[in-house]
């Protein structure tokens, strides 16, 4: 096996295959990148038994081949590489590397003992703008759980139907939720969870594209896009339906400017480092939402947001951290609307757009 790229492409790739690189796994061949080089091109692919991913890249192949390749070791050798011509030749269990003045000689293992990449038959298929779908799953992925026990809260829900495409995360104490219309050229409903990691990393990945394929087999989902096919395994279960959750009408309701409120509440959390609990306090009469934060060891601290206001005056109180994650999934230029039920009711942050953005949080004690 003999080939030559770039530098710059040959890195590309491997920021690409790195994400299905098993980093804790007592198997030498998970933590491995499989390499094929034929027809002039360079096939990179890599797996850790939940994730799979295949790569290529144009390069210039003298002789064709295969081998495998640990994955950091040949990263960190890339990246420190000059921008110059990148020549693998490969021999007997090694595989040499030659760019400008730098050389080097890596051990393999055997390419027969690579599982085939899978081909799987899928029951649906949609076509998707990328730049869309990546901004719902960024909205929404911070909610996911990091709970191992419950992995279904730790998947991202999409359907798509009737052109409607929604995204949706929870954890149980909060559930964010996105929904957009598009053009969908599909005749079946497309129902899946798929991992939380998994769906915010291939979104991450196919950014540079304009569509998306995804695809839905038995218990795997399929992404592709440009020269990339993503598989990520699907979550089994049941996954709670936003319109269940929320309430048609609300005691109270605010419009804040997302800047204002976040810079208000960024202000007021240096009290609240050792009890993330912030107080909202809604007065009618005045227009203003009074954020406090209180600690034994600390003090207390108060800012006031002007707001637009209707209903009841109104006192809860949520985590701080949780309420950041819903300002940082929205653009500082947008209004956001909170309605409040009760001291003890979930709060309902809103964004409506291109993109509508739901954010429920579950209050803490008063």
């Amino acid at each position: 096996m003999k080939f030559t790229l770039s530098k710059s492409a040959l890195e590309s790739a491997l920021s690409v295959v790195s994400k299905g690189v098993s980093s804790n796994s007592t198997l030498p061949i998970l933590a491995g990148i499989y390499l094929r080089a034929a027809e002039g091109m360079l096939e990179l692919q890599s797996s850790d038994l939940s994730v799979s991913i295949r790569h290529k890249v144009a390069a210039n192949v003298e002789e064709e081949g295969a081998t495998i390749v640990s994955g950091r070791t040949i990263a960190n050798i890339v990246k420190n590489l000059p921008d110059a011509a990148v020549t693998f030749e490969g021999g007997d269990r090694s595989l040499s590397i030659q760019c400008q003045k730098s050389s080097y000689r890596l051990n393999t293992l055997a390419p027969e003992d690579w599982s085939v990449f899978p081909d799987l038959a899928l029951s649906s298929m949609v076509e998707l703008p990328s730049k869309k779908l990546s901004k719902m799953v960024d909205k929404v992925y911070r909610a996911t759980s990091k709970d191992n026990t419950r992995p279904v809260y730790q998947g991202i829900h999409l359907t798509i139907k009737n052109n409607i495409v929604r995204v949706v995360a929870s954890d149980m104490l909060r559930l964010a939720f996105c929904e957009t219309s598009v053009p969908v050229d599909a005749t079946e409903p497309f129902d899946a969870i798929v991992p939380g990691d998994a769906f915010h990393d291939v979104m991450s990945l196919s950014q540079g594209e304009e569509t998306i394929r995804l695809g839905a087999a038995e218990n795997q989902m399929v992404f592709s896009f440009g020269n990339t096919t993503f598989i990520s395994r699907r979550v089994e279960g049941t996954f709670p339906d936003p319109e269940q959750l929320i309430p048609a009408n609300c005691a109270t309701r605010i419009e804040m400017d997302v800047a204002e409120a976040g810079a208000a509440l960024k202000r007021v959390s240096v009290i609240a480092q050792a009890n993330p609990k912030v107080k909202f306090d809604v007065d009618v009469d005045e227009a203003v939402l009074r954020l406090q934060a209180s600690t034994p060891e600390q003090g207390e601290s108060l800012e006031t947001v002007p707001v637009v206001v209707e209903g009841e005056p109104m006192l809860t109180a949520f985590n701080y951290h949780y309420v950041f994650d819903c300002i940082n999934a929205v653009s500082e230029n947008d209004k956001v609307t909170l309605e409040l039920q009760g001291p003890t009711a979930p709060g309902i942050f809103k964004v409506n757009g291109d993109i509508n953005y739901l954010y429920l949080l579950m209050p803490t004690r008063i």
